[in-house]
């Protein structure tokens, strides 16, 4: 049995196709025809973009718009232009087109995947689904084709990239399986719009699985088991069936209010990370939206973003949710979400360096459009639209941004939204009773609050032991904000994903929180846990859980206690 990450939900048991990747390697050579190497380049670039373009059409029709546009990111980075001039300064300066392409989005490859943000790095993902398709076609080679696949295959493939899945045949693939790859990743995304089992990052899976093998791909615990015994089959078949109809069972919770056994009324809502992701949380029937990552607007483009762009795009987001609430949050950039345009200077800890709240108010003309189109599409939304800010570790910062907010209003006569602040640093967390009177709303941001409390990095692995959501320390430091939140009384919420974790339901509902912001396909799942449990069952699992000393006694008392 290999393990890897739980990209997409379910069980696949079919017979394994591996994938050959094309060769692309080639040797580096100056051209005789500088212009015609151009020309060879531009000729690749539009040739992708066709490809590109009805991969798009067909995903439109097989699963849906929202999924289709993650292929526009190709697009884009077949077409920035910064990419292009890059490409042919160095045809230009005697490259052969092939290293020039290579070269470019190398570097745009090594921006992207070296960023702390887990989404941010996906997209080098992205990044290299473009270059192969480029090189594909400069070179002459074929790219893998999983359109037409005998059926109950599963796939098994190096890397799966956007591009692959895109014209993946739905029917006949009972399960993949790669080597890279994680759950925020587009092809992950798209696996989970198709409803295909996936587990991704199993280590030399193209070598230790063998092309003809039976496979079970168990989706749901990222495990692979090639050539399973009868007893194994027998196991997984069964489980097959109880997920389709859990499945089927969470459907009687869409629609539903989010209440506790006792009727407690709780708020559900999406973490999107573009205005397109609305439509898609919508549609797994989110009750708002608690966490929009507004920098995807700024990674997208070309030069900062107008103030009418933005304000586009956050009031595409209040409109689509219509009364629903919709938290945005600030420009959340530095050393480790690199934006050309932005000019931010490498750090050598840039995730304790200059970034978030810290960059926007050094930079203060940039963060006035952003807060000002933010204020206009509030006042458009009805007091709906709140802003989030994130890395506060002071409450200076926040009175800062509130007299900028404070000083917008007068000049423009837009009213005032409601103010509230990540809580992602332990200082953020020691001065939580002090900052609540300045805020109009706490959102704990656990991801980063865990590992700044542990001082472990989330992505190394030696240090991984310490980064744990069950931990004593990470469950008194939430119980503290929650508590200051309730005294001061301003709304708490959690958008970490510690937010759908079901083992943990009960324990932030014993500690009282509010708003449980989760990732659009967790809604249904996390609505049903919620309605497991009630407020004094909660308090009682929550209150047994502060006498515990160590993560791994947590877990297991968490484990004891939880309801099915």
């Amino acid at each position: 049995m290999y393990e890897g990450v739980n990209a997409s939900d379910g069980i696949g048991i079919g017979v394994a196709r591996v994938a050959v990747e094309p060769d692309l390697s080639f040797t580096p050579h100056a051209p005789e025809d500088a212009k015609a190497e151009e020309e060879r380049y531009q000729a690749a670039v539009a040739k992708f973009i066709e490809q590109t373009n009805a991969q798009i059409e067909r995903m439109t029709k097989t699963v849906g718009e929202e999924a289709a546009a993650i292929m526009g990111a190709h697009i884009e980075f077949a077409e920035d232009e910064g990419i292009r001039d890059m490409v042919n300064g160095s045809i230009e300066s005697g490259m052969c087109a092939e290293q020039a392409v290579s070269e470019a989005y190398d570097m745009y490859y090594n921006m992207f995947s070296n960023m702390e943000d887990e989404l941010f790095r996906e997209r080098a993902a992205d990044v290299a689904d473009v270059k192969t398709g480029l090189l594909a076609d400069l070179l002459g080679q074929e790219l893998v084709d999983l359109s037409t696949l005998p059926e109950n295959s599963i796939v098994v493939v190096r890397e799966l990239t956007p591009s692959m899945t895109a014209d993946i045949d739905k029917d006949n693939v009972a399960g993949i399986v790669t080597e890279t790859g994680g759950r925020t990743s587009h092809s992950a995304i798209i696996a989970r719009a198709l409803e295909i089992p996936a587990v991704l990052s199993v280590a030399d899976a193209t070598s230790n699985i063998k092309n003809g093998d039976m496979v079970v791909v168990d989706g749901t615990n990222g495990k692979v088991i090639p050539t399973p015994s009868d007893h194994d089959l027998e196991h997984y078949r069964a489980k097959a069936k109880q997920y389709a109809e859990e499945k089927l069972a969470l459907e009687a919770y869409r629609g539903k209010e989010t209440v506790t056994a006792d009727g407690e009324k709780k708020l559900l809502v999406a973490n999107i990370g573009n205005p397109d992701d609305a439509n898609v949380a919508s549609e797994h029937d989110c009750e708002g939206v608690g966490l929009f990552r507004s920098e995807f607007l700024f990674m997208d483009a070309k030069e900062l973003p107008s103030e009418d762009e933005q304000f586009a795009a956050y009031q595409k987001v209040a409109l689509r949710m219509k009364d629903q609430p919709v938290i945005i949050r600030t420009l959340d950039v530095g050393g480790d979400k690199d934006i050309p345009y932005l000019h931010l200077e490498q750090e050598e800890n840039p995730f304790l360096g200059y970034r978030a709240v810290r960059y926007c108010l050094g930079n203060q003309d940039a963060f006035r459009t952003q807060l000002t189109a933010l204020m206009r599409a509030g006042a458009d939304s009805g007091g709906q639209l709140w802003i989030m800010i994130p890395m506060v570790t002071t409450v200076a910062e926040i009175k800062q941004v509130r007299q900028l907010a404070e000083d917008i209003s007068q000049k423009t006569g837009l009213p005032l939204p409601k103010i509230g602040t990540m809580i992602e640093t332990p200082s953020a967390m020691l001065m939580a009773d002090v900052l609540a009177k300045y805020c109009d709303f706490f959102s704990i941001g656990t991801n980063d609050l865990i590992q700044y409390l542990m001082a472990a990095d989330r992505g190394n692995p030696n240090v991984a032991y310490l980064y744990q959501p069950c931990d004593p320390a990470v469950l008194r430091a939430i119980q503290a904000v929650i508590q200051a939140g309730a005294r001061a009384g301003i709304p708490v919420g959690l958008c970490g994903e510690m937010a759908s974790d079901a083992m943990l339901t009960p324990v932030l509902l014993g500690f009282g929180l509010e708003r449980f912001s989760v990732s659009p396909s967790a809604i249904l799942n996390t609505r049903r846990e919620i309605s497991r449990w009630s407020i004094q069952e909660a308090q009682k699992v929550a209150k047994h859980v502060l006498t515990l000393e160590t993560a791994a006694e947590v877990a297991a008392y968490l484990a004891e206690v939880r309801k099915r």
